[in-house]
């Protein structure tokens, strides 16, 4: 049992370094792993029960939308990922397939994916389902860059791949299979990055090799399209789901059953407590890891900044430029400018 005691002062000034520590402890609080440790636990018992601490995480009590958030765990989940909803996922599924692979039924799988040996990592997906004639899907909602995305989407490939291997006499024939990402960023950093990329083996001619596996990545931020300008039923698709915690009501371009009923589950005020309670947990673990990206993308920018001014200040004192010159024009003080080029002396 953990008996040591952590106290965080009350908080006025709501800086990057607050942001931060919300955003773990709301983390924690969410955590969809199944390995937080004890310090984690004593952690979120402490911020949440002792009187004199500000829970910090609570400072993120925006005003609830009308309708969830599909980025977050829950609102993921609950939108594809219930058998009730089942003919949603098989809707939004069917936009992004061939003509050949339409699927009519599907049967939700284990989430958790089990190693071949204890050795081996697991791996855990958001929606995991099989249709009636065999085939495999991942459906993955990313809600921020991770490194080697592209690396671990194909290790996730490899076991609905083992899964089909059958004892005794077998051909290897395998199902096809599935992987589509809903990533809210852009996992190339692009310029002339494009909403959605399909990817299939092909050979140099660029004829396909084979059509059983297939990676669809959807860049949502990429996604520009306003109500006008929608023309097929996956452009419904994507504008629900990347709108939907902003609309207070159905917009006339998404007034047909398939979409009111979306909207049904999506409205928060059709939740009992209990779901309510949890998607406040999502949504708010939502919220932190944005903060953390956020904050870390500018204090990396910062650092760049330093990092160039402090190179700029070695090259202009190797050309002979004195200390005072090298402080006006890089904009910061002659003791700064002795303290660069004393670090860079000593190296």
């Amino acid at each position: 049992m953990l008996k040591s005691v952590l106290f965080l002062p009350q908080v006025h000034k709501y800086n990057h370094q607050h942001k931060i520590i919300d955003a773990m402890i709301s983390i924690i609080f969410t955590s969809r792993y199944h390995d937080i440790n004890n310090l984690g636990h004593a952690l979120l018992h402490i911020c949440l029960s002792a009187k004199n601490i500000v829970p910090l995480y609570r400072k993120k009590s925006i005003k609830m939308a009308k309708y969830i958030n599909p980025y977050t765990d829950f609102g993921f989940k609950k939108l594809f990922g219930e058998e009730g909803n089942k003919a949603l996922l098989v809707d939004f599924l069917n936009q992004l397939l061939p003509t050949h692979h339409q699927i009519k039924d599907l049967t939700f799988l284990n989430v958790e994916a089990l190693p071949d040996s204890s050795e081996e990592r697991k791996a855990f997906f958001d929606i995991h389902c099989t249709a009636t004639n065999g085939e495999r899907f991942i459906v993955e909602m990313q809600k921020a860059k991770v490194a080697f995305f592209k690396d671990r989407s194909l290790y996730y490939l490899t076991y609905p791949i083992r899964e089909q291997a059958q004892r005794g006499d077998w051909n290897f024939q395998l199902s096809a299979i599935y992987f589509i990402a809903i990533l809210d960023f852009y996992y190339d950093n692009s310029a002339s990055a494009v909403f959605r990329r399909d990817i299939t083996l092909k050979d140099q001619n660029n004829n396909t090799f084979y059509d059983k596996l297939q990676l669809t990545y959807l860049q949502m931020p990429a996604f520009d399209k306003q109500e006008h300008q929608l023309v097929t039923h996956f452009d419904k698709w994507a504008y629900f789901l990347k709108n939907l915690e902003k609309f207070d009501s159905i917009p006339q371009i998404l007034n047909e059953p398939l979409f009111e009923q979306a909207f049904g589950v999506a409205e928060v005020a059709n939740f009992t407590k209990q779901q309510r309670e949890d998607y406040e947990k999502s949504r708010l673990s939502y919220i932190g890891l944005k903060e953390v990206t956020t904050t870390a993308k500018e204090e990396g920018f910062e650092q760049g900044i330093e990092q160039g001014k402090s190179e700029m200040v070695i090259e202009m004192e190797k050309e002979g430029f004195s200390f005072d010159q090298i402080a006006k024009i890089a904009k910061i003080s002659v003791s700064k400018v002795q303290q660069i080029i004393e670090v860079y002396k000593t190296k």
